[in-house]
């Protein structure tokens, strides 16, 4: 039997679920800087310093 075929199917598998979770958290980022009552970062400017994260 010859498993060549295998190596790279596996490389465009894992390519494939790391393009969907990459646009996915995009998405995510995306809506949540549009929305304007979502939690401002610890980090950020306007954010609250007190909420980081002990």
């Amino acid at each position: 039997m010859d498993f060549a075929w295998l190596i790279p199917l596996l490389a465009l598998m894992t390519l494939f679920v790391v393009l969907v979770g990459a646009l996915r958290s995009k998405k995510d980022t995306e809506r949540r800087m549009h929305d304007p009552n979502a939690k401002k970062s610890s980090l950020a400017i306007d954010g609250n310093s007190h909420d980081a994260a002990p």
